[in-house]
């Protein structure tokens, strides 16, 4: 067996980077403006890899369990496009979105096995947006808050651990912000009028070296 005590341990430190999948699911109202007669829709049309990266603390809680942070930078972009029903026109944003995470998680692991160690994690992630521009179509709020699951496996190697992690985030608020006092060009807001509620989601692919 590699590394056989390292999860005695009482804290553990490390590092890791991974690609992102950002999605946000849109809810739209399906208002006519009344100025205009138009009736847009809006959805995410494609998806794009973004990278991430961080550091990892954790704390031993038990043989099983771990209460960890990972503070992240993930870099990403979404595409929505707005389609108006009206007159079929088409028109699309690129949302380019910078994020700060500070997650809190625990880290539920089976036994170990030889060199494998199979685990799951559940946790928050109160979530800074970095990248608000104005005078875009749309805006994202400032903060958002994510529900995070992954699963994972430690793979204990000769001098570290490497440990990739598949995780799925949930965002728990509505992230398009309806306050747009910074468009100088009102008619952006038929946009922002025709969209009821917005959540943002992420995959978030990770290697972990501990």
């Amino acid at each position: 067996m590699n590394k056989p005590f390292i999860d005695n341990r009482q804290l553990h430190w490390g590092f890791f980077f991974g690609l992102n999948f950002m999605d946000m699911e849109i809810k739209n109202n399906g208002i006519v403006d009344p100025a205009t007669g138009e009736q847009w829709f809006s959805d995410v049309s494609r998806y794009q890899p973004g990278f991430s990266v961080g550091v990892l603390g954790a704390l031993r809680i038990n043989k099983y369990i771990e209460l960890r942070t990972t503070p992240t930078l993930h870099f990403g972009q979404k595409f929505i496009k707005m389609h108006d029903n009206i007159s079929q026109r088409d028109t699309s944003q690129t949302m380019r979105t910078n994020y700060i995470s500070v997650p809190i998680s625990g880290k539920f692991a089976a036994p170990r096995h030889n060199n494998f160690r199979p685990y799951f994690t559940l946790g928050l992630a109160p979530t800074f947006c970095l990248s608000n521009h104005n005078q875009e179509i749309y805006k994202a709020k400032t903060f958002d808050c994510y529900l995070e699951i992954g699963m994972g496996c430690d793979i204990y190697l000769p001098y570290f651990k490497l440990i990739p992690e598949l995780k799925f985030c949930f965002g728990l608020a509505d992230i398009i912000s309806k306050n747009r006092d910074d468009l100088l060009d009102k008619s952006i807001m038929k946009f922002t009028n025709s969209v009821e509620s917005s959540s943002s989601n992420m995959i978030v692919l990770t290697l972990y070296f501990e």
